[in-house]
């Protein structure tokens, strides 16, 4: 172990994923020290819908999304929008994102998919009960909604292929909905349950918990904006400003700003930023007993332990843009139309930063020009969900171990 001015490990990001993978080289027994830009959970680990989605493996890009992203893209409050302003610099990300949708690339990425949800549900409660915050989790499942038979079948098709990667669900009727959700419009006459959809108490609470953890064991977390890394013969160095820190191996997990410290030493990954929005409600504002997700309408309805969370959708607009709260307005529009007793009343909105790559799959591997730097970052919406599967592997690489999993689809140079 090294002196305390060049620990082992510096991890860049203290969001759910930095701060899981943190944790789990703190366990092997490295010094690690935190930098992150705002602190623990000031990012979408602050303001996501908390679900543990292990059962979502199918990627974003699919041939599916391509049927439905023209009328979509008509709407700019819809589930997906580019705004115009941002239209040219990400059409290089988009034609990525198209390829990504041929067939064969969705089977390899949905496999891969699944590979790395079973391990991070195979990791989550133990890593739980290390960090004690076992008691926050809740396994009340998902139930996705249609409005007809039509919408239902035209779904079958990805029902038929996570039934094949031993995805539990349960088509309901209109009884068997109102059975484990009362409340719903008539309109929602189909659904689908899926009973392996777990979620945390409050997605901000838990991250928060996470640093506290890290701490009593001995970890720091600095409040530091790196601007690039640079080899050294003795380990890297992590630049801010005109100071820098040594440390022998560097984990980049700074979410929706990766791109930007990978790029000073010499890698250009296509990172892009779903922009995400929601409005938390206060908890009596509905009696919401799972998590109802409105896919048609690109949205989620989430119960939390600190209100009712109605948000989602993908806005691919950089880092840049003002934020575009119509989007949580037209979301909440439409929620309180699906859920005829919701109190709309009381609502504090958010917008922020998911980081996505073209084919809906992290980047979590080695750097291309040195072995010291590690990727964990482009998890798109997912980023709870595979935050202790991630900070596993990333723990087997910082020891020289081979990964749980072969990580190949993973590759940060696949691009």
């Amino acid at each position: 172990m090294n002196d305390q001015n060049q620990p082992d490990v510096i991890v860049i990001g203290a969001g759910v994923v930095g701060l899981s993978a943190a944790i789990a080289a703190q366990a092997r027994g490295l010094s690690v020290v935190v930098f992150d830009r705002e602190g623990p959970a000031a990012g979408a680990s602050a303001g996501n819908a908390g679900a543990f989605a292990f059962t979502d493996i199918l990627p974003l890009a699919s041939p599916g999304i391509l049927k439905k992203a023209p009328k979509w893209l008509l709407d700019p409050l819809g589930p997906l929008s580019v705004p115009p302003a941002y239209a040219l610099q990400i059409a290089p990300w988009m034609f990525r994102f198209w390829r990504a949708c041929a067939p064969g690339r969705v089977a390899h990425s949905t496999s891969a998919q699944t590979a790395l949800m079973d391990l991070s549900k195979d990791e989550l409660e133990p890593f739980l009960q290390q960090t004690g915050t076992a008691a926050m989790l809740r396994k009340d499942g998902n139930l996705q909604v249609y409005e007809g038979e039509a919408e239902l079948k035209a779904a079958l098709p990805g029902w038929k292929a996570r039934e094949a990667h031993g995805v539990e669900f349960h088509h309901l009727d209109k009884a068997g909905i109102a059975e484990i959700q009362p409340g719903l419009a008539p309109r929602f006459t189909h659904g689908t349950f899926t009973p392996g959809w777990y979620s945390i108490a409050d997605p901000k609470l838990y991250t928060l918990a996470l640093a506290d953890h890290f701490r009593r064991m001995g970890g720091t977390i600095e409040r530091v904006e790196v601007t690039a890394l640079r080899t050294t013969e003795g380990g890297i160095d992590v630049v801010s400003g005109g100071a820098s820190r040594r440390a022998a191996q560097v984990v980049l997990s700074a979410g929706a700003f990766s791109h930007q410290v990978a790029r000073t030493i010499g890698e250009n990954i296509p990172l892009e930023t779903e922009r995400g929005y929601n409005t938390t409600l206060p908890p009596e504002a509905f009696d919401l007993r799972t998590q109802i997700t409105f896919g048609g309408h690109g949205f989620v309805v989430t119960r939390l332990s600190t209100g009712i969370r109605v948000g989602g959708a993908v806005e691919l607009g950089g880092l840049k843009l003002p934020p575009n709260f119509r989007r949580s307005e037209s979301m909440l529009e439409k929620a309180r139309s699906f859920l005829p007793g919701l109190k709309p009343q009381g609502g504090v909105q958010w917008m922020g930063f998911r980081p996505s790559l073209p084919d809906s799959l992290p980047a979590i591997g080695r750097a291309r020009d040195t072995q010291r730097v590690i990727y964990a970052f482009g998890h798109g919406h997912l980023g709870l969900t595979q935050s202790a599967g991630t900070a596993r592997i990333v723990a087997d690489l910082l020891t020289g171990k081979k990964p749980a999993i072969d990580i190949a689809a993973f590759s940060p140079q696949r691009f």
